[in-house]
């Protein structure tokens, strides 16, 4: 029990002078056997508070369908039998690179740019949402007896709107609902952003990952009195698919946080332990300055160059960070938790059944509907998969490039049953023009919603039909294929299996392992698709690096017979294998 407020110069805690040294960990990027231990790795780099967003889109896929609402409290009662307190930042947008910034398909669908404003249907929609989340929240705060001390407001509003509005009806709506501990907004450290992005009398903190004193003498000239917080230090950084992997140096990074402690602020490390994106809840960025460009889908790994690394070991800067932190906490720090049993001897093993990929759609997608145009994944209802879309080009006509403007975001393309190319947002025309009569089949994968900027919450698929010449395609049939659907696995394991043919489809194979323990997966004779072991989905490959290997936690591998699942979008090589191995062999 206690009283924590927000004073005229610093956080105080039954009217004593506190510092948060908080740190950002994912209830939803950790595995549950696991967050115990991440806590401690926590605790031990001298954190005395955790971070955590909440994924709307996670917890209700559907409308009205609620699944494991129970996992933020039990998360937060494992903060608080670590010894910590927790800063819950409940959206309902959190980025957090991921999938669609955390709202769901089936509201932005619709909703377009109205989401994220007072929108009478937007707002109701979350007002909805937080009636369902929040008891998780309200019964664990501080004063009755729980770890949370702080709730969040939206999240880095400045960057995106300026709708006082819709943010002073968000905090209301919070506090309608029964929170009693402060509330506050995070901003970049801009004056559009924090005008943006602030509520009177709410708290402002700013996110940043450099050049503090300049940060805060920024929120100082908006926000006189007040603690000061970093909310956001971001001491390392995110990849994107078919780039470098990004690092930063501890040393740079240890010297960053020591500017910031040194103002007297208070700072929550982004990410203290990043995890992973399980089951490809992975999002997407636009590339340029504004943005709207090409679209960079996330990497699977959410490691985030951070000092607890993917599997829980400390890093490099993760002593750099505890050396810094060990002068402003009391007493000595913790040690560190036993390290995570690791697997223990590499293990390989084939996938000798398959299944064809347009099988798989038709036992486990949804049904096949025509329609007069093409339609997009919100309009199927697929959050996270692939739509396959069938066309018809009449004929007798000649050759004519066939055209799929508006793609997003990779398309295998087959006419007459033989494949014809792969197609993107960049490249959205077949290299081959196509002849009539023709029978045109699309695979379309979606590789993340967009999490942060304008462009959130837009379409995936074939949003601007198909064109043959300057002709649409009409007529066309579209059936979705959702990562979900997998959780049945007496389902999948009910298709018919054959023999591996190195194309599209689902490979199925048993691994065996001794010394079961966390391991990195890889599958080197694969192109791009998505990991299951043992009916848990690790998410989202692609040969096309920097990641080139999967973290399996070590809870969901057993020892001896474990059943793998790959379900391939483009086509495997020969030899279809997987291996694993303990993550420090590699």
């Amino acid at each position: 029990m206690g009283e924590f407020v927000v004073g005229d110069e610093d956080f105080e805690l039954d009217g004593r002078p506190v510092r948060l040294l908080s740190g950002a960990l994912h209830y939803f990027r950790v595995h549950e056997a696991q967050w115990g231990h991440r806590l401690a790795m926590l605790r031990a780099m001298g954190l005395n508070c955790v971070e955590t967003y909440v994924p709307w889109n996670l917890h209700e896929p559907r409308p009205g369908e609620y699944r494991d609402m129970a996992a933020l409290g039990r998360f937060l009662d494992a903060v608080a039998q670590a010894g910590l307190w927790a800063i819950v930042r409940p959206g309902p947008y959190i980025c957090a690179e991921w999938e669609n910034g955390g709202l769901p398909h089936w509201l932005t669908g619709p909703l377009g740019g109205r989401i994220r404003t007072r929108d009478a249907e937007f707002v109701t929609r979350v007002e909805d949402w937080f009636g369902v989340l929040l008891p998780q929240v309200v019964e664990r705060q501080l004063d009755r007896g729980g770890p949370v001390i702080m709730v969040q407001v939206e999240n880095e509003y400045g960057s995106y709107g300026s709708d006082q509005e819709y943010l002073r009806r968000l905090a209301a709506t919070l506090k309608e609902l029964g929170v009693r501990v402060p509330l506050f907004t995070s901003d970049g450290p801009e004056d559009h952003m924090l005008t943006g992005g602030s509520v009177p009398g709410v708290l402002a903190t700013v996110n940043f990952g450099s050049q503090a004193r300049e940060g805060f003498a920024t929120l100082r000239r908006h926000q006189p009195k007040g603690p000061l917080m970093c909310m956001e230090f971001w001491c390392g950084w995110f990849d994107h698919w078919g780039t470098e992997h990004v690092v930063r140096d501890p040393a740079d990074a240890a010297g960053a946080l020591r500017e910031i402690l040194e103002a007297g602020a208070s700072v929550n490390l982004y990410m203290a332990h990043g995890g992973t994106s399980f089951a490809a809840w992975a999002g997407a960025n636009r590339g340029g300055e504004l943005h709207d460009g090409p679209l960079h889908p996330d990497v699977t790994s959410y490691d985030y160059d951070a000092p607890v690394d993917q599997s829980g070991r400390a890093t490099p800067k993760f002593w750099a960070f505890r050396e810094v932190l060990a002068g402003y906490t009391d007493g000595p720090l913790p040690e560190l938790p036993p390290a995570p049993r690791e697997l223990g001897t590499t293990t390989e093993a084939g996938l000798d059944a398959w299944t064809p990929l347009g099988e798989v759609v038709d036992t486990l997608g949804g049904p096949e509907r025509a329609c007069g145009s093409a339609p997009a994944f919100e309009d199927v209802d697929v959050d996270r998969g692939l739509v396959r879309y069938r066309v018809d080009v009449p004929g007798p006509r000649q050759p004519y490039p066939l055209r799929v403007p508006g793609l997003r975001d990779r398309a295998v393309v087959y006419v007459d049953g033989v494949r014809a190319g792969v197609l993107t947002e960049d490249c959205p025309v077949l290299p081959e023009p196509v002849a009539g009569p023709a029978r045109v089949e699309l695979v379309v994968e979606s590789l993340g919603r967009v999490n942060y900027g304008p462009r959130l919450g837009e379409p995936k698929g074939l949003t601007g039909g198909v064109l043959h010449e300057r002709q649409f395609l009409h007529g066309v049939r579209a059936a979705g294929l959702r990562l979900d659907a997998f959780d049945d696995a007496d389902r999948v394991r009910g298709l018919v299996s054959r023999t591996p043919e190195g194309a599209p489809g689902l490979y199925r194979g048993t691994l065996s392992v001794a010394g079961a323990g966390d391991a990195l997966l890889e599958l080197p004779a694969f192109t791009r698709g998505f990991v299951w072991v043992n009916g848990f989905c690790l998410g989202r490959y692609w040969a096309v690096g920097p990641q080139h290997s999967l973290y399996v936690p070590g809870p969901v591998l057993r020892e001896g017979a474990n059943e793998v699942w790959v379900l391939e979008v483009e086509g495997a090589g020969a030899g279809a294998s997987v291996r694993v191995r303990a993550p420090a062999a590699g």
